[in-house]
């Protein structure tokens, strides 16, 4: 599914949530790790680019669930039980950085 072109300010949020790393490993393992972006509610609706949380690999699509990670995708509804909901984890992003939109 192709996305609409991001504005300058969904660039400016997406440039500094990829400088925040991937925020389960900040937030459940004081780490950081180098994040894809991650749509919540896919790439085309209004705000799209601003509906968005920072995932590693592992974190975002490698498809696996195991002890010591699960994916989003496809794992949706595992990835919710361990790790919360997408809206709160792009809160906790958001707080972290100190973004206000």
């Amino acid at each position: 599914m192709k996305g609409r072109t991001p504005t300058a300010e969904e660039k400016r949020w997406m440039s500094e949530i990829s400088e925040f790393g991937c925020c389960v490993c900040k937030k459940f393992f004081g780490v950081t790790s180098p994040p894809e972006i991650h749509h919540i509610g896919g790439k085309t609706k209004p705000d799209a680019h601003f509906n968005t949380i920072p995932l590693c690999h592992p974190h975002h699509r490698s498809g696996e669930s195991n002890e010591r990670f699960v994916s989003r995708h496809p794992f949706k509804a595992q990835f919710t039980q361990r790790y919360g909901e997408e809206y709160d984890l792009r809160e906790y992003t958001r707080e972290n950085i100190g973004w206000n939109k």
